[in-house]
C-alpha cells in the first residue's frame, strides 16, 4: 500500500484548527474560513467540493466557533451522508449530525410526535407500490406494471411539490409533465392511495417531510426548541432540492442566516423528482449580502476529459447554462476521449467487454473501471458480455455493502472470534490479522479462488474478498492490530456507510453514478432516443439529458470511452445516430449535425480501425464517413478519409500555400491562450486546424465556421481573436476574452 493510498485510508486526525486547513487550495480554503452569514459555493464536477465543505465545518469545530451538536449538514443520499460523517471523524469533528433531509426529519418526528400529536409515530409503509396498487385497485382502474411504477412516480412528484390530488392535474400540465394515463385517473388513484394510508395508519417516505413541515409551522414552541438546537446548517447538492425540502430547510433556519449551500446547475440531473436548480440560482436574490465561492480547479479529470465536458455545456441552452462553471483541469495530459461507432448492440457490448478486460490486464484495477447508460433495461447485455470475459463486476444501485446477508454473517462471525480471542480453535497457530480473518470467512464462502463465472455466488465471494482486503491495508497501516481492533473499524465504517471496495468493473445508470468517480468510464448507448431519451421533447427536458451526459463524463479520472451502436440487433437497419450532444465535439462532427440527426437527417459518422465495431478513434486519429458526397482533396481531387486530411481539405503530401508568418502569429497566440486557460495547446486548436486556417486565411466569420475544427464554440470564443491576426494585428487576450 502505498503513502497516499495509506493516507487516504487511515488518515491522521489534523493536530490543531490550522492544520485542518493545510493543503487546501485558495478557493476551497476561502470556503472553509467563511463561517459567518449565508454562504454559496458553486463548485464544478471534481472540484472539492465535500473537502472544502467537510474542512469547513472541521475548521469552525477545532477554531471553537462551531458547537458540534449545533451544526447540521444535509444531503440527498446515505452514502453522501455516511462519507461526509467519516470525513467529520477523521478531521477530528465528531458529534456533527450529517444526514439526509429524511433522515433528520424522521428523527425529529420521532422525538416530537408524542408531544406534537400523541401516541407512537405511524408506520412507514416498506413498498409503497403494494399501496397504490391497492388504490388503483379500489378506483377500478388497471394498471400494467410499467403504468404501476410510473404512477408511483407521479404521486411521489406530487408530495415533494407540494401537489394535492385536487390540483394534480393543473400541476402537471404547468409543469410539462409527460404522464403515464389520463390525469384525472391518477388524481383519483393519487386520492385513494392517500385515504388507504389514513385506513391503514401508515405513512410513506414523503409523508415523512409534509409531516416535518406541518408540525414546525404548527408548533412554534417546536419549532423553536429544534432551532435552539441547530444554530448553523450546510446543505450540500443544493441545485436537488425540492420545494418540501426547501420550505423544511427555511422552517429550520426560522429569520436566521447561518447557512452554507452549494451546488452545480448544471449537475441538475433529478427534476422529475421535483427538484429544481431555482433554489440555487436565487440565492444571492434571497440572500443579498452572501459570500459566493466558485470552484472550478477540477483535481478529478485529465485536461482532455475536462476539455470534453466543457464543450459539451458550451452548446446547451437556458438559465442553468448561463450559470455554467468553466472548468480547469489540475491533472497531467492524459488520453484523448475515444469514440466508437458499432454495427449493433450486442457488438457494442463485446467491444466494451474486450477492452476492459485489455485494461485490467493493463493493470487498471477492475473497481477503478464502469460502464455508464441511459436506462437500467440496458445493463443485461453488458452483464453478459462482462461475463462472457471473464470480467467481474457488481451492479450500482444495488444492495448496501453492509446490508448484505454475507456481509452482516462476516460481521458476526468476526464479532465472536474477536470475543474469545485466542481461545477460539479455528485461529489456533494463526499469528497475523490478516490470515485470521481469511481463517474466520473461509467458514462463510470465502476460498483463494474466487468461484467461475458471475452471479449470487460470486458476488458473496467479492463481498468476503473486501474484507480480507480490508484487514490487510488494516494491517499494514496499524502492525499489531487486533481481531478487535478491526471490528471496531468496521462498526465505524458502518454507521459512516464507508464500504471497502469490491473488485469488479461498475454497472450503473447515469443517474445512479452521480457522486461517484473511476480511473476509465465508458458511456454506452450515446444514440439519438437513447441520449436524449426519445421521450425528452421540451427544451427544458433535452438540456436535462445534456446535463446527465455531462455527469457521466465528469465521473472520468484517466479514460474515457464513449460509444454507440447503429442498430439494436445484429442485422437490423442501420438508422441510427450518434448522439447530438457529441456533434462539433467528436472527430469529423460538424457544429450542424445535431439539427439534422434530430430531424433524422444525415450526420458525421467516425469511421476507423477499431476492432469489434464500425470503427473507433481517439482525437484527432480517427476517420469519418459522412452520407453525402466524401469530402475531397482541393489540389488533387482525391477522396479524403483521414480526420487530418479533412481539416486540412487536401492529402497531407500535395502542395501547402501556407502563410508560415501566419501560422506562426496564430502559434503564439494559441499558447498564450492555452497558458491562461491552464489547458494544452491542443484545447485552443489542434495543429492541423491551424495549418487550416493560415492556409484559408478567413477574412470573415462564415469562412472561418467552414473550416473543419473550428465549430460554433470555438468560433464564438476565438474567432474575433484569429480574424485579427489573420488581417495582421497583433492580438493577445486573456482567456475571458478581455
Amino acid at each position: 500500500m502505498t503513502a497516499a493510498t495509506h493516507s487516504t485510508l487511515f488518515p491522521q486526525v489534523p493536530d490543531s484548527a490550522d492544520a485542518v486547513l493545510a493543503g487546501l487550495d485558495p478557493e476551497q480554503r476561502e470556503v472553509a474560513t467563511a463561517l459567518h452569514g449565508p454562504v454559496c459555493v458553486l463548485a464544478g464536477a471534481g472540484t472539492g467540493k465535500t473537502r472544502a465543505i467537510t474542512h469547513r465545518i472541521a475548521y469552525g469545530v477545532r477554531a471553537g466557533i462551531l458547537q458540534p451538536a449545533s451544526v447540521l449538514a444535509v444531503t440527498f443520499t446515505n452514502r453522501a451522508a455516511g462519507e461526509m460523517r467519516g470525513r467529520l471523524r477523521q478531521l477530528g469533528a465528531s458529534g456533527v449530525q450529517a444526514r439526509t433531509f429524511h433522515s433528520a426529519a424522521l428523527r425529529q418526528l420521532q422525538f416530537f410526535w408524542p408531544k406534537a400529536v400523541g401516541g407512537q409515530l405511524p408506520r412507514i409503509v416498506d413498498r409503497k407500490i403494494k399501496l397504490v396498487a391497492d388504490a388503483a385497485a379500489a378506483s377500478r382502474i388497471r394498471l400494467d406494471r410499467n403504468e404501476l411504477r410510473d404512477v408511483t412516480s407521479e404521486i411521489e412528484w406530487s408530495k415533494v411539490t407540494q401537489t394535492v390530488p385536487a390540483d394534480y392535474a393543473t400541476a402537471a400540465a404547468k409543469s410539462g409533465r409527460l404522464i403515464p394515463r389520463d390525469a384525472a385517473e391518477i388524481a383519483q388513484i393519487y386520492g385513494a392511495y392517500e385515504d388507504l394510508k389514513r385506513d391503514r395508519s401508515v405513512i410513506d417516505f414523503e409523508d415523512v417531510l409534509l409531516l416535518a413541515v406541518g408540525i414546525l409551522q404548527d408548533r412554534h414552541d417546536i419549532a423553536d426548541q429544534v432551532r435552539a438546537q441547530y444554530q448553523h446548517f450546510v446543505v450540500d447538492e443544493y441545485q436537488d432540492v425540492s420545494p418540501l425540502q426547501q420550505r423544511l430547510l427555511e422552517l429550520w433556519l426560522g429569520d436566521r442566516d447561518s447557512l452554507c449551500v452549494v451546488g452545480d446547475a448544471s449537475q441538475t440531473i433529478y427534476s422529475f423528482t421535483g427538484a429544481t436548480p431555482d433554489h440555487l440560482l436565487n440565492f444571492r436574490i434571497r440572500h443579498p449580502g452572501a459570500t459566493v465561492v466558485k470552484l472550478v480547479r477540477d483535481y478529478r479529470s485529465t485536461p482532455q476529459v475536462v476539455h470534453l465536458a466543457n464543450g459539451l455545456l458550451s452548446q446547451a441552452r437556458g438559465r442553468a447554462a448561463d450559470h455554467r462553471l468553466e472548468l480547469i483541469s489540475q491533472r497531467e495530459a492524459g488520453a484523448e476521449p475515444v469514440y466508437t461507432e458499432y454495427a449493433d448492440e450486442p457488438a457494442e457490448a463485446e467491444g466494451a467487454a474486450r477492452r476492459i478486460r485489455a485494461l485490467i490486464a493493463d493493470g487498471v484495477p477492475a473497481s477503478e473501471i464502469a460502464i455508464l447508460f441511459r436506462t437500467n433495461s440496458q445493463s443485461e447485455i453488458y452483464e453478459q458480455a462482462l461475463a462472457d470475459a471473464g470480467v467481474p463486476y457488481q451492479l450500482r444501485g444495488a444492495e448496501r455493502f453492509f446490508e448484505r446477508s454475507e456481509v452482516r454473517e462476516a460481521g458476526a462471525a468476526l464479532r465472536g472470534a474477536a470475543r474469545f480471542g485466542g481461545n477460539d480453535s479455528l485461529l489456533d497457530d494463526v499469528v497475523d490479522l490478516p490470515s485470521q480473518v481469511r481463517a474466520v470467512l473461509s467458514t462463510k464462502g470465502w476460498t483463494t479462488e474466487p468461484p467461475a463465472g458471475s452471479g449470487a455466488a460470486r458476488d458473496r465471494w467479492e463481498s468476503l474478498a473486501a474484507l480480507v482486503r480490508l484487514a490487510e491495508d488494516f494491517e499494514r497501516a496499524k502492525p499489531g492490530a487486533t481481531l478487535a481492533d478491526l471490528v471496531g473499524e468496521l462498526d465505524e465504517r458502518a454507521n459512516a456507510q464507508h464500504a471497502p471496495t469490491v473488485e469488479g468493473v461498475t454497472l450503473a445508470s447515469l443517474h445512479a453514478a452521480k457522486g461517484l468517480e473511476w480511473d476509465a468510464v465508458f458511456l454506452v448507448g450515446l444514440a439519438e432516443g437513447m441520449m436524449p431519451i426519445t421521450y425528452a421533447k421540451t427544451d427544458e427536458q433535452i438540456e436535462e439529458e445534456r446535463r446527465l451526459l455531462y455527469v457521466g463524463v465528469t465521473r472520468a479520472r484517466l479514460r474515457l470511452s464513449l460509444s454507440w451502436a447503429l442498430s439494436r440487433s445484429p442485422g437490423g437497419r442501420a438508422g441510427r445516430r450518434p448522439s447530438r450532444f457529441l456533434d462539433g465535439l467528436r472527430p469529423g462532427s460538424g457544429a450542424g449535425a445535431g439539427a439534422r440527426a434530430a430531424a433524422g437527417g444525415p450526420g458525421g459518422i467516425e469511421r476507423g480501425s477499431g476492432s469489434g465495431g464500425v470503427g473507433e478513434s481517439g482525437g484527432a486519429r480517427g476517420r469519418r464517413r459522412t452520407s453525402r458526397s466524401p469530402a475531397r482533396c482541393r489540389v488533387c481531387g482525391r477522396s479524403l478519409t483521414d480526420a487530418g486530411e479533412m481539416k486540412l481539405m487536401r492529402c497531407e503530401d500535395c502542395p501547402s500555400d501556407m502563410d508560415e508568418g501566419l501560422y506562426e502569429r496564430l502559434r503564439e497566440w494559441r499558447s498564450g491562450q492555452a497558458q491562461l486557460l491552464g489547458q494544452p495547446a491542443y484545447c485552443v486548436f489542434t495543429d492541423k486546424t491551424l495549418i487550416a486556417i493560415a492556409e484559408a486565411a478567413p477574412d470573415e466569420e462564415g469562412e472561418l465556421a467552414r473550416i473543419p475544427g473550428v465549430g460554433v464554440r470555438k468560433l464564438n470564443r476565438y474567432g474575433s481573436d484569429v480574424l485579427a491576426i489573420c488581417a495582421g494585428e497583433d492580438r493577445v487576450r486573456g482567456a475571458d476574452g478581455n
